[in-house]
């Protein structure tokens, strides 16, 4: 079998030695020329701008998750590591997708059925590439893979559990409309069978519309009385009363929605409240997400980098009843920052916020239309000047806030970059 590598990163590399092992032929394209001294010796490669544009003569094109299928011109068959991983898994799958909190859930799951005595493989953009793990999985196992719309964009299997939490605009970069973005997102769900599960959010529209394309005769909704969801002060699923809110150890409302996602999906597996309590008290939370950094002179630092869309820093906003000085803005990547601004405008704890990056001035002219002017236009891209600034505006009792909204590429490499910075300059003070 001729097979060619479109993109040659750590997924790229993957999978590489993945189709070397089973014999093929392979060639490595990729647009990034830097790379040249990593490919193997004697393997063919292709390196250059348009390299993606004329791959011919190729049983398959096996392409890296962000490479778009549309960009690539080919007589073969587009395929995808996922793809791959899924054809081939003995073990059953839950899929996890949404626009924030998919590593959150994913790690909650896999949490609760670890503490039931599986054997649990965690996978998507958490760990080791997924067909590196494959040989090592057995049909009594159970795979939680986390999935972004670039996995999701032709993928042709779905998982037998798909869990879709919230979803709003993000990738609009990458994707041509948010029409596009759904569509790759529905993916986890329109290839199930009936006797697949799908759980979902039914009051936001995007993933409802996504549980509608699965053929599955089992929907189950998370914070609704078909799944997990909470009365009082309880967290229930079916007629059992699994733990206490105050138990959770995590921050915010938008993670005990990520809680009642991930307690539906295990719970098919029947863990049992002791594993559910246990995970839900000890996990708290993955880096960059709403992370505690620390206490220094009565006032709370936490870094949120991996908020690179303004849905995930309202939900961040809304986190906290303290006084809150929030640093947003970042790469502009054209999203609606409109709604975001409503959501700072009626929180009536926002002491300021900062405004960074491209999108400084666009998030200003947002607050400016609904009159809202507490907020600073920050001229410096220096984050050690940033991250002193907000110092300067926070008393005993605040928090001050790294909850961007946005990508992170216009001062930093990434959002972990972006949020390890944070965490130095902070813990330096």
């Amino acid at each position: 079998m001729k097979v060619a590598i479109a993109g040659y990163g750590v997924e790229g590399q993957s999978n590489y030695r993945y189709w070397s092992a089973l014999g093929a032929d392979i060639k490595i394209f990729d647009e990034n020329t830097d790379i040249a001294n990593d490919i193997p010796n004697g393997v063919q490669s292709e390196l250059g701008d348009g390299v993606f544009q004329n791959i011919s003569g190729f049983d398959l094109v096996v392409r890296t998750a962000s490479l778009n299928p549309s960009h690539i011109h080919t007589d073969g068959k587009i395929w995808s590591s996922t793809n791959e991983f899924f054809k081939q898994c003995p073990a059953p799958i839950i899929g996890v997708t949404g626009t924030k909190g998919k590593g959150t859930t994913c790690s909650l799951i896999a949490a609760i059925l670890k503490n039931a005595g599986h054997t649990v493989h965690l996978l998507g953009n958490i760990g080791v590439p997924a067909l590196d793990i494959l040989p090592y999985i057995s049909e009594d196992d159970i795979v939680v893979f986390e999935l972004s719309s670039f996995q999701l964009w032709d993928l042709e299997k779905s998982p037998q559990t798909a869990v879709v939490l919230m979803i709003e605009a993000d990738h609009q970069d990458v994707h041509a409309s948010m029409e596009e973005y759904v569509q790759a997102k529905a993916n986890i769900a329109r290839h199930q069978d009936d006797d697949d599960v799908i759980i979902y959010h039914p009051e936001n529209t995007f993933a409802a519309e996504i549980s509608s394309q699965s053929p599955s005769r089992h929907k189950k909704q998370y914070m609704k009385l078909s799944g997990a969801h909470i009365v009082a002060n309880q967290i229930i699923i079916g007629d059992v009363a699994v733990a206490e809110v105050d138990e959770v150890g995590l921050v915010g409302e938008h993670n005990l929605q990520n809680i009642c996602a991930a307690i539906t999906a295990a719970w098919q597996y029947d863990p049992g409240v002791t594993a559910v309590q246990r995970a839900i008290r000890e996990f708290t939370g993955l880096p960059h997400r709403l992370e505690f950094v620390r206490e220094k002179d009565g006032v709370k630092y936490y870094n949120d980098s991996y908020s690179s869309a303004p849905g995930a820093t309202a939900a961040a906003i809304k986190s906290f009843t303290q006084p809150i000085i929030l640093i947003c803005g970042g790469f502009d990547r054209g999203l609606d920052y409109s709604q975001l601004a409503t959501t700072v405008a009626e929180a009536s704890n926002i002491k300021k916020v900062l405004l960074i990056g491209q999108t400084k001035q666009r998030v200003a002219d947002e607050f400016t239309k609904i009159s809202f002017t507490n907020f600073e236009i920050l001229q410096t891209d220096e984050f050690i000047d940033i991250i002193s600034s907000a110092r300067s505006f926070a008393t005993p009792g605040d928090v001050v806030v790294l909850s961007p909204g946005c990508a992170s590429f216009d001062m930093f490499k990434n959002f972990q970059d972006r949020g390890e910075q944070f965490k130095q300059i902070v813990q330096e003070f």
